[in-house]
């Protein structure tokens, strides 16, 4: 330990002669003044630290010092008053700080010398702390995290879920609470963010070769690295695993420091203590703790002599007090007997003997039992001999041989090296073991025989010393002893010899003794203390080259203290005795140190009360300036000494059976309780392993009661509970049960008696117990958020079980339980919504005009929060309410009944037809039917009651709209198809996919019929404007059918009977509405038919194609709008399909008559060429003169390529428009067959005639060209080779050979064979 400076000593002591010449004076007045100079020199280093000493330290007299001009001061009341104020604080502190100093060195004794507690290791390991400044920093790193600042890499699953995280966790209030509380740690937000991605990680596809173990790995890391941010890993862990071995065990040192710190002593104050209190002796301590059983004894038995027991809450407890005490003593006893004699003392098999004078507690039995014998007394010495060089050696040659040997009387040989005459040096150690107080070592010298008959070497000289543990241990020179004829009679040797003192050897050296019945006769002699067991001491004499003592006096019962030298003794200038009923033993010493170390030592052995006081230290006292050191006093005396005058004494040498250890024990818990709450670890109340250890020594060494200890405990964590720490409720459940234990008589630590006052103060703490654990259950959502810590709240539910129990035996009967957490989670969901409005900011809206839209926006925020919290409470509390599930259901209703009432007031202010509520409906509906407690519950049932007359009007207003649309839509049909309509309109964002689409009625329609307004496209609308599909009233049509069944269905109404009555009547009215489109695109259809033209000019027009699409889309819309699942409603589909096929036949039929009325009109035409008419005869010679001059083109080719144009035209824009390939093959079907059929009657009209030239070149041609043509499109050969076609191929087929022969050439190549060069010529 480091001494104070010199420098500091001597102003110390000036300080202790000035104060001690005084009294104590009251502090000056106020209106006294003192010169800087005089306050100055009077306050020295030390003159805070005296008891009575002066603040400021003004000197004698009223006015004192430097007098310079007197200030008026105020009133005498005011300052007596001010004064005694002053004066009474400066007391209390004076006080408080003389208590801290007395319980700290009781602390420190105990940490010295433990006997009764280890360092527990089995504790739970503590997590490190995040304080507000941390939780700020993580916020940062995350922050920009999101913000892509960091280099981490991440998927966007990831980002999405730390924002999350980030957004719930991190920013919550309830966080920052659990932070300022100190039980937030590290692991705790990890363990959330775990359990937050398991889920959605659970929840993402598989993927081939990714386990999803390995994904959630993967994150835990990145999040890791986020929060550790720029920190090198391995400083981080370099620095937890230092904490957490400081955690887990302390060295003596750290416990004193630690405790310094809790009872706020200082340093130089701790160094005084521990030098004057021998803390690094054990056997100083061992013998402070045998008086203080001793003690503890004494005060048992004056107790039961005096009858001054505590109150007892029975008469018959006050004999059980007195037996626990000294049972208790007894223990103690046991525990210290049990203890090695000194640390690594194990080797020593000693004795273990019972205190002779304990007769309450031990039965002494026989007398020769407690007796010592010579042989009990066993003592083992290691020596070791140095050689280190001889001189003197000047009558041997140079270079002869010398060597030593060395050996212990009755031990073995052993030899040094060989070296030269010249230079004798060896440093050779032996070691050796013996069991002689005061042994015999033999030194010789020998130098090597020259002659042939020698037997043996010569020895030169020899040095025989007899060392004790006292005598020096450096090397020193020795004469050594030579035969008479030897040249060389100045022989030195210079040697080291170290004995080391044994651990059961307390002290040793030669005294003068005499006694009555050991030690007869007054001689010096060699004495040994020697301690054979905790409790046995004996002192020895021994005798030079012997093991067992000569004689021995077994110290037990004797009193050691100074004496006057006694006349008629001659020997000895310094005495002491040992004193017991019958003997006396005196002893002297040579010198006054060595007396004051004998009398020290013996005063442990004996375990004296008294503590004897060194003569020299009395004068000392006495003395008026009596500081003058002495000399010859032992260190041990000088610390006490320097202790004494810094005012320590008083705490060292109190007598520690004099003091209220409940008390102090109180004191000392709570500040170690405070100091381990603003450590650096989330300990939620728990005490590290070294607070456990000093305080758990600390009891059973001051025999503190078990229930006083656990009922101090269990008030403090209560104080720090009520005022917002977090509290481990098991810890409590711990000290609860050990109290509700001991008051009820079961005797947890083997104490029966149970005082009144532990029973009030038990009753007390009870109810304050349930007090709390019934508030933290009404705030579990803000007392455990996020379920931390982990499994808080489940032992919370636990501990109120047990608190509600009348004794430890009959169990609280479940109903009683029930009912107290029902009232409280009745309470929990008032709080719970009530802070959760106040963060929506609901409440800011009272008395005020707000829009009903804005409170309808309010609300749904509100629902989504209060969805929210339900979800967090069935995540993260369920479990710990896993025995009351019931009960947490009716506390969601109950919350949710309190939501009710705001959203029943924003619904009501809603104006008539309105459908922004149905969002609302959607989203806690589909909630509450994923949850099977609330699904159909009392709030649901509300919800349905409450939006089922919505949705039926809702459903009404829109049949009634899309029927409006339907009517007024194709009265100013253009029939352009959607494509062309949509493609300038600008792109619309989709509303949120997490809310139902709903279309908005306006409430100013006239008679009440709405129109159906148009809204942004619903997702399954985007192919439509990527291809020509039907009108924009057919579109508009299928688009709201669809939007309202899809709105339908997503509301996912829950009750079955009502679900199927809208499904069934959506169906219903989308067959009707289909229905109706499509007997009015027939219609259309037809009209538009007529209107067109009827030669080869016709050109199928783009709304033609647009109503066969109608077709199309009303066929492929009524599968999805029409159809149920159920028997009998199947026919609305059937129905509406038949009417579709039937509809369709009759606009093919149409159209092919339209193609065969044009194709009637070329063959019109074709016709005036018929054989014996006018015309034709006319027409063929105008044509042959002509030809004579110019070049007169082919007649009819004209007429056949319109046709065949008209023709190809028309199957492209069909091919092309029309989406349905079914209709389109039908359609060309039967126009082939139509057309053959009637140039097929066409011929056959005309069986009898031969074609004119002209009419045969047309036919073929667009005979030819229709056949390729349709051929082109798909038509199946066996419809394009009918019988018809075969008919008229070959008629044409004669009529060409005929023309051939009569007109030699006349077709100009034109002909009905397969040949390609016509087409070629053609295209």
């Amino acid at each position: 330990m480091l001494d104070p400076s010199s420098s500091e000593e001597e102003s110390e002591e000036l300080v202790e002669e000035e104060s001690s010449s005084k009294e104590v004076l009251a502090p000056a007045p106020a209106g006294a003044r003192l010169s800087p100079s005089r306050t100055s020199e009077s306050a020295g280093p030390g003159a805070g630290l005296q008891p009575g000493g002066r603040a400021g330290g003004g000197g004698g007299g009223g006015g004192g010092g430097g007098g310079g001009v007197r200030p008026s001061s105020p009133s005498p009341s005011v300052v007596s008053e001010k004064e005694k104020e002053e004066l009474e604080r400066l007391q209390k502190e004076e006080e408080e700080r003389k208590r801290r100093l007395q319980l700290y060195v009781f602390v420190m004794r105990c940490i010295a010398y433990p006997f009764n507690a280890k360092q527990p290791t089995d504790m739970a390991r503590r997590q490190q702390k995040i304080s507000k400044q941390q939780l700020q920093i993580v916020k940062d790193r995350f922050q920009a995290f999101l913000n892509g600042e960091t280099q981490i890499v991440a998927d966007e699953a990831f980002i999405n879920a730390v924002q999350s995280y980030f957004e719930v966790f991190l920013k919550s209030d309830r966080v920052a609470r659990m932070v300022q509380s100190g039980g937030c740690s590290a692991n705790d937000s990890r363990e959330v963010f775990k359990k937050h991605i398991e889920k959605r990680v659970r929840s993402l596809p598989e993927i081939d070769g990714l386990s999803k173990e390995t994904v959630l790995s993967s994150w835990m890391a990145k999040f890791d690295a986020i929060y550790r941010g720029e920190e090198d890993p391995r400083k981080q862990q370099a620095r937890m695993t230092a904490s957490a071995a400081s955690e887990l065990i302390l060295s003596k040192e750290q416990l004193y420091e630690m405790f310094q710190n809790i009872l706020g002593i200082k340093k130089f104050e701790h160094q005084l203590l521990y030098n004057a209190c021998q803390l690094d002796n054990p056997d100083e301590q061992a013998a402070q703790i045998r008086r203080e059983l001793d003690g503890r004894l004494q005060m048992a038995d004056q107790i039961a002599k005096e009858r001054k027991f505590p109150k007892f809450v029975s008469k018959e407890m006050e004999n059980m007090f007195i037996e626990e005490l000294k049972s208790s003593v007894n223990l103690l006893m046991a525990n210290l007997e049990s203890m090695p004699v000194s640390k690594g003392g194990s080797e020593f098999k000693l004795q273990k003997l019972k205190r002779s004078h304990n007769t309450s507690i031990i039965d002494l039995g026989e007398e020769n039992e407690n007796q010592l014998s010579k042989s009990d007394v066993v003592l083992s010495f290691s020596l070791e001999v140095v050689i280190m060089e001889v001189q003197g050696l000047k009558s041997l040659a140079p270079n002869r041989i010398v060597y030593c040997t060395m050996e212990v009387e009755g031990g073995e040989k052993l030899q040094t090296d060989q070296a030269e005459a010249s230079k004798p040096t060896w440093g050779t150690q032996g070691d050796f073991n013996t069991t002689h107080a005061l042994p015999a070592v033999k030194v010789k010298l020998f130098t090597e025989s020259t002659g042939v008959l020698a037997l043996e070497d010569k020895e030169l000289g020899r040095v025989v010393l007899h060392p004790t543990p006292n005598s020096p241990k450096q090397s020193e020179w020795h004469k050594m002893t030579v035969s008479k004829n030897c040249p060389d009679q100045d022989l030195k040797i210079k040697l080291a010899v170290r004995m080391d003192k044994p651990q059961n050897m307390k002290h040793s050296g030669y005294l003068w003794a005499i006694g009555k019945n050991v030690w007869k006769r007054w001689k010096k002699r060699f004495f040994v203390l020697v301690q054979v067991s905790q409790y046995t001491f004996a002192m020895c004499s021994y005798r030079e080259k012997k093991a067992e003592p000569q004689e021995l006096l077994q110290l037990d019962g004797y009193t050691v203290d100074y004496t006057d030298p006694q006349p008629g003794l001659e020997g000895g200038r310094t005495f002491f005795n040992a004193v017991k009923e019958g003997d006396t033993v005196i002893f002297a010493s040579d010198d006054e140190q060595d007396r004051i170390l004998w009398v020290q030592a013996m005063y442990r052995a004996t375990g004296q009360s008294h503590k004897p006081v060194p003569p020299t230290q009395v004068q000392k006292l006495n003395a008026k300036g009596g500081n003058v050191p002495q000399l010859d006093a032992p260190i041990s005396q000088f610390y006490a000494d320097r202790a004494q005058k810094h005012g320590m004494d008083e705490f060292i040498s109190s007598n520690p059976c004099n003091f209220d250890h409940a008390s102090l024990f109180e004191m000392v818990q709570r500040l170690t309780l405070d100091h381990r709450l603003n450590d650096s670890y989330s300990c939620l109340g728990w005490f590290s392993p070294g607070q456990v250890f000093v305080l758990d020594e600390y009891c059973a060494r001051n025999g503190v009661r078990g229930c006083h200890r656990h009922l101090c405990y269990l008030k403090d964590l209560l104080e720090r509970a009520e005022n917002g720490a977090m509290i481990d409720p098991t810890l409590l459940h711990y000290s609860f049960a050990f109290c509700a234990s001991h008051v009820h008589g079961n005797r947890p630590d083997g104490i029966g008696t149970v005082t009144v006052e532990e029973k009030e103060r038990f009753e007390e703490i009870k109810e304050r117990l349930r007090l709390l654990l019934e508030n933290q259950i009404t705030h579990f959502r803000y007392c455990f958020p996020f379920g931390r810590p982990e499994g808080a709240l489940k032992a919370t539910l636990s501990l109120l079980e047990r608190v509600l129990m009348k004794d430890i035996v009959t169990p609280v009967p479940q109903e009683e339980v029930k009912t107290v957490i029902r009232k409280c989670l009745e309470q929990a969901a008032l709080v719970n919504y009530t802070r959760l409005s106040e963060y929506a900011k609901i409440e800011e809206n009272v008395g005020r005009l707000v829009t009903p839209a804005k409170k309808l926006e309010d609300t749904i925020r509100l629902a989504e929060l209060v969805i929210e919290v339900l979800q967090q409470n069935e995540e993260h509390h369920a479990e710990a309410f896993a025995w009351w599930s019931d009960l947490m259901v009716e506390h969601a209703e109950t919350f949710l009944s309190l939501f009710a009432v705001d959203m029943d007031a924003a619904l009501e202010v809603q104006p008539p037809d309105t459908w922004d509520s149905f969002p609302l409906f959607q989203l806690l509906n589909d909630f509450l039917r994923a949850d099977y407690n609330l699904c159909n519950g009392k709030f649901h049932k509300h919800l349905q009651d409450l939006f089922a007359p919505l949705v039926v009007r809702y459903v009404d207003l829109m049949e009634s709209s899309i029927a409006q649309s339907i009517h007024r839509g194709f009265e100013r049909e253009s029939w352009e198809p959607v494509k062309s309509l949509t493609s300038n309109l600008p792109n619309v964002n989709l509303p949120n996919v997490n809310l139902p689409k709903v279309p908005n009625l306006p409430v100013n329609i006239p008679l009440g019929i709405p129109q159906m307004p148009s809204f942004s496209a619903p997702s399954w609308m985007a192919a439509i404007y990527d291809s020509d599909n039907g009108s924009g009233t057919s579109e508009d049509l299928f688009w709201k059918l669809d939007a309202l069944q899809t709105f339908i269905r997503d509301l996912h109404w829950p009750e079955e009977e009502f679900g199927k009555h809208l499904e069934q009547r959506l169906k219903l009215m989308a067959s009707d509405m289909i229905e109706s489109c499509v007997k009015r695109t027939r219609i259309a259809f037809e009209v538009k038919l007529q209107k067109t033209s009827r030669s080869t000019d016709f050109r199928v027009p783009q709304s033609i194609c647009t109503m066969f699409n109608v077709m199309v889309d009303a066929k492929a819309q009524s599968t999805k709008l029409c159809s149920m699942e159920m028997g009998q409603e199947h026919q609305y589909h059937s129905k509406i399909d038949e009417l579709i096929e039937e509809t369709v036949k009759e606009m093919i039929t149409l159209l092919v008559a339209k193609f065969v009325t044009i194709l009637e009109g070329v063959l019109a035409k074709l016709s005036r060429y018929d054989e014996g008419t006018l015309f034709s005869s006319f027409l063929s010679f105008t044509v042959k003169a002509a030809s004579k001059y110019v070049d007169v083109p082919k007649p009819g080719m004209d007429v056949a390529d319109a046709y065949v144009t008209f023709v190809r035209h028309s199957q492209d824009v069909l091919r092309d428009k029309v989406n349905e390939e079914m209709y389109i093959e039908r359609l060309f079907d039967q126009w082939y067959t139509s057309s053959m059929n009637v140039i097929c009657t066409w011929l056959t009209d005309r069986m009898d005639l031969q074609l004119h030239i002209y009419q045969l070149k047309t036919l073929i041609r667009m005979v030819k060209k229709t056949y390729r043509d349709f051929r082109l499109q798909g038509v199946l050969d066996s419809t394009l080779n009918s019988k018809t076609y075969d008919t008229v191929r070959n008629r044409l087929t004669v009529e060409e050979a005929t023309a051939s022969v009569s007109e030699g050439g006349g077709l100009q190549g034109i002909t009905m064979k397969d040949s390609d060069e016509e087409d070629e010529e053609d295209d």
